[in-house]
């Protein structure tokens, strides 16, 4: 049943559309389970109906019209339940129903299991049988498996429209997308889809015109050259440590590049209108579908050879093409995964949203994307994001939504959404020069945090008193090696400068987790458990100590730099660190440099730091919260997953416990305590911040103007309060609902989520 299962699989993955993959699944299924009846019944939302959609043994003439209620037929009762149902006598059963139109015999056998996606269900798949037994437990657990594989087919059909009919290019009308809102605001663009490098699974299909072909073979044939060209030299380097045996490997890769293989069958697509990309992958996933079918074990495996050659000519055809990329106005960046890189390579002006698959709204992208001001959406696991490129899209990222080629009436209503969001934005600005103060005179800083030089106009304009986190991991993303400590320095000190004489705190280099450098690859199992933060600077301190000299040297007269730790999760790595930056100061002085010693504090991200909080703040100057992480730790949840993402709240009565004990230990030291994370501009988050005693708070510059608007309306006490209200709460939207419901006794609703405003009003 295993090998079974693992072809349907297969065949299916590769199905041009849903009715193929439907077709295939009920005649395999029928096959290997030996039944005389396999189908498949979907849910219509709009009937709420099982309607028949495929089958192998009933009379393909009722597809489409037999249907059955939830509380109708064995199917209904399948649907309602929501569990596999297993019958030996089925016409007994008191919910037996018959359709003559399937001209179906009276079916003595019965199995159905549910169809389910992500909690939804989507219908029933269905196997009969003349004779009268029970399906065995393996059966169950075959159909069950292959249900589960059926339901993310489904879920992508229903999502690109093609169940109803809607094409899956042009004809994606008005088609909504789901996924999580990343950074607040709406921008209607067109896409400029980045695909990964050599990933055959999502080159789209381009046809050519008769003028492009003689460029694409060209190209191909410099890939070819290029791959043989790497097959020879790797063989070469290898004879020294493998028998010429060993490396016939090789010669089988040169042999599938040749013209009267797998080189000249790609040369023959192309020549046929499709482009060079395209044609690879057709015939490349074509010969791996075949290998992974075969029975034989070692010709099977031939299957990764196939995949591995491909993906070695895409790199080559990538990279011939990388230069073509054109950033238009309004261009809406689109990617399975977007990365800090891909931001920075859109021209300044340019960039009007972004779209991620994966991904959450606190995934490191979505951070950065908040800190600029682009609306964004991740976690879209449904979108067809390789066929979207030139389409216009509207990202929702109030909702996170992304509705592909809207039509004139809905573009319409979306382009009033965006001007209003541009007349709050501008009301808002006049706050620019008011301090944040209650009503009843407690002052609280309002600081910024920043990343790229770009985000300090912003924050300057918008009245940041100070940055709470630079990232300075940023830069270092945004290169193909180390940048010298010449390099950081120069980009420290424009930081610097920007915000004299306010403070401005710079975390040290903070990769792992969700923060990858190309030059310097950490592959871990479980990355956000791993090597990250500081662990990684203390491993390496030659990168650590270039770090902070630079960020030192960079202070020199302006005497406004915090150093900020990340990761820290006990005394011992604090004092390692201190040792260290202070090694790093002393070398500073001996150069000639008069900069007294920086203010050095500890991020609050590791659970067993907020244990250890009065111990941290006897050797630190500051503490600093850091509530995406610190939120993500205490929940077990990665932020980074959509499938959790859900789970991840920072209102959970877990993490306010938590924060508070933070502020109590620091304040018990005499020591200040922030907190950087995405909380802190959360406009109904920041009351409660405000009350438990927080002596500043760092968000996106995006946030900033509201968080301030807010703060300046209500007292301390009334604060107070309402955290005394809500923190007897269990439950994370309990509390947020109360939190709404005192912003609306203060008119904040609309400042807090305008969309939400004008699609009621």
């Amino acid at each position: 049943m295993l090998n079974t299962l693992r072809k349907i699989v297969q065949e299916v993955n590769t199905a041009k559309d849903l009715k193929s993959a439907l077709g295939i699944i009920v005649q395999r299924v029928k096959e290997a389970m030996g039944s005389q009846v396999c189908s498949v019944y979907l849910l219509d939302v709009h009937t709420h109906r099982f309607v028949l959609m495929a089958t192998e043994g009933l009379n393909k003439k009722a597809i489409g019209k037999v249907s059955m209620a939830h509380n109708e037929g064995l199917v209904g009762l399948v649907g309602s339940r929501e569990e596999p149902l297993n019958l030996e006598r089925a016409s007994e059963h008191p919910r037996y129903l018959y359709f003559a139109e399937t001209g179906e015999e009276r079916y003595a056998s019965f199995l159905g299991a549910p169809i389910i996606h992500h909690r939804r269900l989507l219908g029933v798949l269905v196997v009969q049988q003349k004779e009268r037994r029970q399906f065995d437990e393996g059966e169950e657990a075959f159909l069950v498996t292959i249900s589960a594989q059926l339901a993310g087919v489904i879920a992508h059909a229903e999502a690109t429209g093609s169940i109803t009919g809607l094409g899956r290019h042009k004809g994606m009308r008005d088609t909504r997308f789901t996924g999580i809102a990343g950074a607040p605001g709406i921008a209607i663009g067109k896409a400029v889809v980045v695909l990964p490098l050599a990933d055959l699974d999502v080159v789209p299909e381009k046809n050519l015109r008769k003028d492009e072909i003689t460029r694409e073979l060209e190209l191909f044939e410099a890939a070819l050259d290029s791959v043989r060209a790497d097959m020879r030299s790797l063989s070469s380097r290898l004879a020294g440590q493998m028998r010429r045996e060993e490396r016939a490997l090789f010669d089988v890769y040169l042999m599938m590049l040749d013209e009267s293989a797998l080189g000249g069958e790609v040369t023959r697509v192309i020549r046929s209108g499709q482009w060079a990309q395209g044609a690879l992958r057709k015939v490349v996933s074509e010969h791996v579908q075949r290998f992974e079918l075969m029975d034989d074990a070692y010709l099977r495996e031939r299957a990764s050879d196939v995949r591995d050659i491909g993906r070695r000519l895409l790199a080559y055809l990538q990279q011939a093409h990388q230069q073509t990329r054109v950033y238009k106005d309004q261009t809406i960046l689109v990617s399975e995964e977007l990365s800090p890189a891909m931001l920075g390579e859109v021209p300044e002006g340019k960039l009007a949203g972004l779209v991620s698959v994966q991904g959450s709204g606190n995934s490191h992208v979505a951070i950065l994307a908040r800190a600029m001001g682009v609306p964004t959406v991740t976690g879209a696991l449904d979108l067809p994001y390789a066929k979207l490129d030139g389409f216009e899209l509207i990202v929702d990222g109030y909702r996170g939504e992304v509705i592909t080629n809207p039509g004139l009436t809905l573009r319409k209503q979306y382009m009033e959404l965006v001007e209003e969001d541009r007349q709050l934005a501008q009301g808002l600005s006049q706050l620019r020069e008011l301090p944040c103060e209650t009503t009843d005179g407690h002052r609280i800083d309002l600081w910024v945090n920043t990343a790229l030089l770009a985000d300090v106009k912003r924050a300057l304009d918008r009245g940041a008193e100070g940055v709470g986190l630079y990232r300075t991991e940023v830069p270092f993303m945004m290169r193909d090696r180390f940048p010298s400590e010449k390099e950081q320095l120069a980009i420290y000190r424009e930081h610097l400068q920007a915000f004299h004489p306010q403070p401005v705190t710079m975390r040290t280099l903070d990769i792992g987790g969700d923060k990858t450098l190309s030059y310097f690859p950490i592959k871990e199992e479980n990355p956000f458990l791993g090597w990250r933060g500081i662990r990684v600077t203390l491993d390496h301190p030659e990168i650590f100590l270039v770090q902070v000299r630079a960020m030192i040297k960079a202070s020199e007269h302006l005497n406004n730099l915090r150093i900020l730790l990340p990761m820290i999760s006990g005394p011992q790595e604090l004092e390692e660190a201190l040792r260290l930056i202070h090694r790093a100061w002393a070398e500073v002085r001996e150069e000639g440099c008069d900069v007294p010693m920086p203010p050095v504090g500890v991020m609050i991200e590791v659970p067993a730091a907020v244990y250890l909080v009065r111990e941290l703040s006897r050797q630190a100057d500051f503490l600093s919260v850091g509530s995406n992480d610190l939120t993500q730790y205490l929940l077990a949840v990665d932020r980074n997953n959509p499938r959790v993402a859900p789970l991840y709240d920072y209102l959970h009565p877990a993490v306010l416990a938590a924060l508070q004990t933070v502020v109590n230990g620091a304040h018990a030291e005499g020591k200040p305590v922030s907190i950087c994370g995405e909380m802190a501009g959360d406009p109904a988050a920041a009351l409660l911040l405000l009350a438990m005693g927080f002596d500043s708070l760092s968000m996106n510059a995006t946030n900033l103007p509201k968080v301030k608007w807010l703060l300046r309306q209500i007292s301390l006490q009334d604060a107070r309060e309402l955290l005394a209200r809500v923190i007897r709460i269990d439950n994370p939207q309990v509390i947020r609902s109360t939190l709404q419901l005192k912003l609306r006794h203060f008119g904040l609703n609309r400042l807090v989520n305008p969309m939400v405003a004008a699609l009621k009003g």
